[in-house]
């Protein structure tokens, strides 16, 4: 029977009945494997319960999942139908605990095809990253958020406008060190707080001692972790980076385990008198863009940055949803990538069923749209006529040169880029950026046109 057909609870977990006609008795049996010091839990006695014993010339299991017998055989001797109901009992068990936390995980097509159930999916890491959202807007701030799954793969990232770049790179941080230990990232920096000499260590391996990330927990089981970053912390008004991800979860997923303890600060030792200036716009003064405000960031999230011609973040999660909505009328998913024209992620996500070089292709194309100003299907095709470029063009220039990769120009003016990868078909993945880039800016975005045969 295929575990995966079992749903997450008791009832339907629970979906074998079986027919045992032998001497046994119920009562008798279960007696008999705590006698032998069997612990008989909840979801033992529930398979118990749908075990029927009485006295015939044959076992008989049937799977309602079938609807039909698959198995009939001879009553084997009394110590093999301990061991069959035993095997049952434990099968049962196996097949609830590793059941899908459908429907917050990949499932389908999607997850047979990447071999996996318990990834977090799109949709779920979507909604929980808006959830953020909209609770730092009620705080009047702006936040990062990076959505990994248990692979410590990318799967849903959004930067608010006005954030700068530790505040994005510090997020993936966050949930990264929540990955690797599968605890909040605040437990790795409270033993900093105790012990100041451990946080070198801490950093060697890889972990970034800071509050902010979470595993993202269903049913007990770990499907991904978040990492906010961003905003400073007002803890005595309920406010922080780590609070916003904790609600964000329970507004989505339900009850989540408790947030650890907040330890106070140690005070810096040895702590210097330089004094610290300060570097800001004269109040009221904002950088000036000729593009709409929907189209880039301004007021005062452009005056944090210094700069009025960097893709909005919700034009960016537009042109996405766009590019994943076309995918999908195809039958396909996409993992795609948008970057500010400084190479900062601004809006990432990664379709159901998406694997590593997938993700990893869409972001260098991106990357290679930014650096040469020009689409990747240029180089795509000029190395397709002559290869011998290909050495320098890969190994000295560091491009990555399938087509899929867009820089986003709009009124003349280069705002950002864009990387699609994953879609099936030749051109697939730089018309999926296309509809999206369109969708947004309409004709005031410069596209690739191709010769007309």
């Amino acid at each position: 029977m295929d575990n995966r057909a079992i749903k997450p609870n008791i009832t339907r977990a629970m979906a074998i009945t079986t027919t045992i006609e032998t001497a046994i008795l119920r009562d008798d049996f279960m007696r008999s494997l705590r006698a032998h010091n069997h612990k008989i839990g909840v979801l033992e006695e529930e398979t118990m319960k749908r075990i029927h014993f009485c006295v015939g010339p044959t076992v008989q299991i049937s799977s309602v999942h079938r609807l039909r017998p698959f198995h009939t055989w001879p009553v084997p001797p009394r110590w093999a139908v301990s061991l069959l109901c035993v095997a049952l009992i434990f099968t049962a068990t196996a097949s609830a605990q590793i059941a899908p936390a459908s429907p917050f995980v990949v499932s389908g097509e999607a997850a047979k095809r990447i071999h996996d159930f318990s990834m977090i999916n799109l949709a779920t890491a979507e909604r929980i990253a808006d959830a953020c959202e909209n609770l730092a807007r009620k705080e009047n701030v702006g936040i990062s958020v990076y959505i990994l799954d248990n692979e410590g793969n990318h799967v849903y990232m959004h930067r608010m406008d006005g954030q700068g770049y530790l505040n994005i790179v510090t997020a993936e941080m966050k949930a990264r060190t929540a990955v690797l230990t599968h605890q909040p990232s605040k437990a790795r920096m409270n033993r900093v707080v105790q012990n100041p000499d451990t946080e070198l260590q801490q950093i060697q391996i890889g972990l970034f001692p800071n509050s902010g990330g979470l595993p993202i927990i269903v049913n007990d089981q770990m499907i991904g972790a978040i990492g906010v970053g961003g905003s400073a912390p007002r803890l005595a008004q309920g406010w922080s980076d780590e609070i916003c991800a904790h609600k964000a979860l329970t507004e989505v997923l339900g009850p989540q385990p408790p947030l650890i303890q907040d330890l106070p600060p140690r005070a810096a030792v040895n702590r210097g008198n330089a004094p610290v200036p300060t570097f800001n716009l004269p109040q009221n003064v904002t950088p000036k863009s000729s593009l709409p405000p929907e189209f880039v960031v301004s007021g005062r999230a452009a005056a944090a940055i210094f700069d009025g011609n960097q893709i909005s973040g919700e034009a960016a999660k537009k042109i996405a949803r766009t590019c994943r909505a076309w995918g999908a009328e195809k039958g396909g998913a996409a993992s795609i990538y948008i970057f500010d024209t400084h190479g900062t992620l601004v809006h990432q996500e990664r379709g159901d069923g998406m694997l590593y070089n997938n993700m990893h292709t869409s972001m260098l194309k991106a990357q290679t749209a930014l650096q040469t100003r020009q689409p990747t299907s240029i180089r795509d095709a000029q190395l397709s006529n002559d290869p011998s470029g290909l050495p320098r063009q890969l190994v000295q220039f560091g491009f990555f040169t399938n087509s899929g990769g867009l820089p986003i120009v709009v009124d003349g003016e280069m705002i950002g880029a864009i990387g699609v990868g994953g879609l099936a078909g030749a051109g697939a993945d730089e018309n999926c950026a296309i509809e999206g880039l369109k969708a947004v800016f309409g004709n005031r975005a410069l596209l690739p046109t191709y010769p007309k045969n």
